[in-house]
């Protein structure tokens, strides 16, 4: 079993900043990618960012060179960074984990942005 605890959420005015923190915990070995998904309301769940275990990277268009997704292997934690933030970023993120075809996902964090 992984546990996934997302922090850091909140309200931040539009062209703001803000980071996000996936805390992992359990049996984290052999996570093969962690990601970062949202979903606003009305809409379905989306892929925002991935990175694999090797630091490989991918990122939506939508957030090519806004968003930035870390991992600190020390801390079992994975960031999402988020610069130049729009109203159109407003959902709830979750963090994921695929470990080997088995998916787990976190409670979510509400991000508003306010124009």
């Amino acid at each position: 079993q992984v546990q996934l605890v997302e922090s850091g959420g909140g309200l931040v005015q539009a062209g703001g900043s803000m980071r996000l923190s996936c805390a992992v915990s359990g049996s984290i070995f052999s996570i093969v990618v962690m990601g970062w998904y949202r979903q606003a309301p009305g809409k379905q769940r989306e892929s925002v960012t991935t990175i694999t275990s090797g630091g490989r990277t991918n990122y939506a268009d939508f957030v090519k060179g806004r968003f930035t997704i870390s991992r600190d292997n020390a801390k079992n934690t994975v960031y999402l960074q988020m610069n130049s933030l729009k109203p159109e970023d407003t959902a709830v993120y979750y963090c994921n984990a695929n470990q080997w075809g088995t998916i787990y996902w976190g409670l979510g964090t509400q991000v508003t942005v306010s124009s």
